[in-house]
């Protein structure tokens, strides 16, 4: 096991019926900037509820942050803080909502082009607006960890960074909040905590068998739920633990000590923003190419992989590890998601729009071993194909 450090200041209030727990979590002088995504907020009635619990304090309102949040909405909602001299922030929302809350609380106190944020992975932020979250889609973990990306629409950058500033100090999880979730966005957000823990797990052994098995167990948790989390909406066990899985594929626990890979998330992350596809759905897209790809590299962690998660015990060492990614295609496969870039009318022009854009992000060393260069990059799309 390597040395490591870990902290996580962010408070989880979990359960059902906790939004109201907002009334005492948020300071009560605050001036408080609501950040959500589109009208379902709204609908569910979950807007209604954190506007009760927030009661006499002084409240506004922004709506309409998208999947993959855009620099150039977000800079409206800096706009709109720095102009009411706003002071805390409340994402009601997923992923996408919290990693732009995050960078709202960064970019508002920034001095200079925002935007820089991004492009140094948040190396720079020197101070950040406190913010809490109320959690309705279970996916990025965003809710528990310091990070986010943020994609710059005129140029269709996406970038990661983060900052221990950017920690919530609390996040609100009710599982019953994601009833009314599609099942398309359900399924999404059990492929993303899937990617997040293998990010993390399917590198090479260090002897981190606490980080191994509770990996393991994250994984066959989302194996286990994963067809009644789709069929069932209002299954509350079933979303509570598939909501609590999201949020600990991506804490930082299981990457506490380990070597750590996330080259399908910056593969993923160019696809998003060229062709404007789900960010889970590239992760499909990627993973089981990538580990084709880079079967000799992560062979130790793929056997071990075969057998613990998914049984596999016959055959030679190559079969074994075929037959793992096999299980996996067909895993993400089973819930709606393809992982073929056909299924989205993508060809070979794709791969080569891909790869100008890693290569102009810098992104031609990648993964755990560094060796993932733009030639490898390239092998792996073409086995995505």
């Amino acid at each position: 096991m390597k040395n490591f450090e870990f902290h996580n200041p962010t408070k989880i209030v979990f359960g059902a019926d906790t939004v109201a727990r907002l009334s005492t979590l948020v300071p009560h002088d605050a001036r408080v900037l609501i950040l959500y995504g589109g009208a379902s907020a709204e609908k569910t009635g979950t807007l209604a509820e954190v506007r009760a619990a927030l009661g006499q304090r002084s409240v506004q309102e922004f709506g309409g942050i998208e999947p993959n949040p855009s620099y150039e909405t977000l800079m409206r909602a800096v706009a709109q803080v720095r102009s009411e001299k706003l002071d805390f922030l409340l994402a009601v929302g997923g992923g996408s909502v919290i990693d732009g809350t995050k960078f709202v609380a960064a970019a508002a106190l920034h001095d200079g082009e925002a935007w820089d944020i991004a492009e140094r992975g948040g190396a720079n932020i020197a101070q950040a607006l406190p913010f809490g979250a109320v959690l309705t889609l279970p996916a990025t973990g965003s809710e528990m960890n310091s990070g986010g990306v943020v994609t710059k629409k005129a140029t269709h950058d996406k970038l990661s960074f983060r900052s221990p500033l950017l920690y919530p100090q609390f996040s609100v999880l009710d599982p019953s909040k994601t009833f009314t979730l599609p099942a398309k966005q359900v399924a999404n957000g059990l492929v993303d905590a899937f990617v997040h823990t293998t990010e993390q797990y399917l590198t090479y052994p260090v002897q981190a068998r606490v980080q191994d098995r509770f990996a393991e167990g994250l994984l066959q948790t989302l194996v286990e739920i994963a067809p009644q989390a789709v069929a069932s909406p209002d299954d509350y066990e079933t979303r509570a633990n598939l909501m609590w899985t999201a949020t600990l594929a991506l804490n930082g626990l299981i990457g506490a000590g380990v070597p750590q890979d996330w080259a399908t998330h910056m593969i993923g992350h160019e696809l998003t923003a060229l062709y404007d596809i789900d960010h889970a759905r590239t992760l499909a897209l990627v993973l089981p190419a990538l580990l084709d790809v880079q079967r000799e590299q992560k062979r130790g962690k793929l056997l071990q992989y075969g057998e613990r998660v998914w049984n596999i015990t016959e055959g030679s060492d190559d079969e074994r590890i075929s037959a793992a990614i096999a299980h996996t295609r067909a895993f993400f496969e089973s819930l709606g998601i393809p992982t073929r870039l056909s299924a989205y009318e993508l060809g070979q022009e794709a791969v080569e729009a891909v790869l100008k854009q890693l290569a102009a992000h810098g992104m031609t060393a990648l993964g755990e071993h560094r060796d993932i260069d733009l030639a490898r990059s390239r092998l792996i799309l073409e086995a995505a194909l």
